[in-house]
């Protein structure tokens, strides 16, 4: 009878077993990839820095995973083949290229791996959902500055982004579309810089071998090229606030700069990209029980609402830096790179 009893305890354990949810599998993290462009620039760094701090990541619901396109599609291409071979939940990315890039994020679409694609667009609408600033508006606002400055009157040279990346192509077009409208404002030189500092600061030390006392604007596509021309302007001994000088991206040092009276540049809002993107693909992993909890659905809550995690796309407004606002988005950026990874 005992024998019979140990056998039916023994059966009904082992069911029961089989009947209680896998909580060793329930309670792993969510697996989120971010494949990044290239990290060598501040922006980057700043946009895995908000990610690493969104609260998701911070209580343990997700594990990031880092991937450095090194600046070339086919890189990032391979890399998306690893997502989807070990199985990740879900991507996060910054292409590296607007066509290039294309082949990685279909296949991992094909794979039903969600791909939430940010700050820069590919030449495909199949990603799950897009979230940043749009870049022609970008261009116009920049070079508004600078024509603004020169008075509507000069001679301008323009350092450009990687040739064939959407940051490239939407800034430089919105730049051609203020340009249109200031007839007297000509430009000598454009070519890019790929948005390095070092490479900027070269340009611009040829430029003013190339044409001496004729340049009186900058515009950089990006605020490291900006910085980088201000080096070779100071290398020069040339006064920096004589020339009309814009960047784009509210970087720590185009923000002191700005304060100091060198140069005018516009936030792209690197923290609220990364982490709407994140609250974005858990919105595609978990479901629409899921609410956003990254700080950024409430500070533009009526230019950007988050309407279910469900749109397409999501426009983040760019922040023209001011004397108003500047020591606050300095205190801001100092506070990021404190918290970085």
């Amino acid at each position: 009878m005992k024998r019979i009893q140990r056998l039916v305890a023994c059966i009904t354990l082992t069911f029961s077993v089989f009947l209680l949810p896998d909580i060793s599998q329930s309670a792993q993290p969510i697996r989120i990839a971010a494949a990044i462009y290239g990290l060598k620039a501040e922006f980057a760094n700043l946009y895995v820095a908000s990610l690493k701090a969104h609260p998701a990541v911070k209580s343990g619901q997700v594990q990031i995973t880092v991937f450095d396109g090194k600046y070339d599609p086919l890189v990032q291409n391979d890399q998306f083949d690893t997502i989807i071979t070990q199985k990740f939940d879900a991507a996060v990315m910054i292409p590296v290229d607007f066509q290039g890039s294309v082949p990685g994020v279909k296949k991992a679409i094909e794979a039903r791996i969600p791909v939430i694609v940010s700050n820069a667009t590919i030449n495909w609408d199949g990603q799950t959902a897009y979230i940043g600033s749009d870049d022609v508006i970008g261009g116009e606002l920049l070079a508004e500055a600078v024509c603004h400055k020169l008075a509507g009157k000069g001679n301008v040279v323009i350092l450009q982004g990687p040739i064939g990346g959407s940051g490239n192509i939407d800034r430089t077009k919105g730049i051609e579309n203020v340009l249109k409208k200031y007839p007297d404002v000509k430009v000598l030189e454009m070519k890019t810089a790929n948005w390095s500092r070092a490479e900027g600061l070269s340009l611009m030390e040829n430029w003013l071998t190339s044409h001496p006392g004729q340049i009186n604007g900058i515009i950089g596509e990006n605020d490291e090229m900006a910085l980088g021309a201000i080096q070779a302007l100071k290398a020069a001994k040339l006064p920096v606030k004589d020339f009309a000088i814009g960047g784009i991206d509210g970087v720590a040092d185009a923000l002191t700069a700005v304060k100091a009276g060198e140069m005018f540049s516009i936030l792209q809002d690197s923290t609220s990209m990364a982490q709407g993107a994140l609250d974005l693909a858990l919105r595609q992993v978990i479901g629409p029980s899921y609410q956003p909890q990254a700080p950024l659905w409430k500070t533009y809550e009526k230019e950007m609402p988050w309407k279910g995690g469900t749109e397409k796309v999501y426009w983040v407004p760019w922040t023209p830096v001011t004397a108003e606002n500047v020591d606050k988005l300095i205190e801001t950026r100092r506070k990021e790179k404190e918290n970085k990874g």
